[in-house]
């Protein structure tokens, strides 16, 4: 067993061999997510805010790579541990990092966020945005269990 905690304990490609269907099964939720009409920039956004809360570095290199490649402007990104103090989210973007937070952390959901998100996302949309939160945790912590490898990030060698 490796107990260097800086080194796979199995890596994603080995992880996929060894769970027919699970990668893609996840991978399906996420393409049925992404084809949702959700903006992509926002649903990256949560992605990685969930991946801070959890400390997924695999996750939030992944997902920065991506959320790069779909020119987010730097300061969403660098500013996104702090976003409650910061001024460049929408409101749009702040209620979906609040439910986000809610659903990453311990305190759950309350009835008020969950009147503001509807009113702003409607049904269909909040309940594809849910499901967003959910997969990305559920990637969460299998990449954090089994210490998958961060992947490069964009433009390194």
């Amino acid at each position: 067993m490796n107990e260097n905690p800086l080194l796979p304990r199995i890596d994603r490609p080995e992880f996929a061999q060894l769970t027919p269907g699970v990668s893609e099964a996840l991978q399906a939720l996420g393409r049925a997510i992404a084809g949702s009409g959700l903006a992509k920039d926002l649903l990256e956004l949560i992605k990685l805010r969930a991946s801070q809360l959890n400390g997924c570095a695999y996750c939030l290199q992944f997902h920065l790579n991506v959320a790069r490649g779909l020119s987010v402007p730097a300061a969403k990104l660098d500013l996104l541990a702090a976003w409650r103090e910061a001024p460049v989210y929408s409101p749009r973007e702040r209620l979906a990092l609040a439910w986000t937070e809610a659903l990453t952390g311990a305190q759950g959901a309350d009835d008020a966020l969950y009147a503001q998100l509807l009113a702003e996302f409607g049904p269909a949309e909040l309940a594809f945005l849910t499901a967003a939160i959910a997969n990305i945790n559920a990637w969460n912590r299998i990449a954090m269990g089994l210490r998958f490898a961060p992947p490069l990030p964009a433009g390194a060698a």
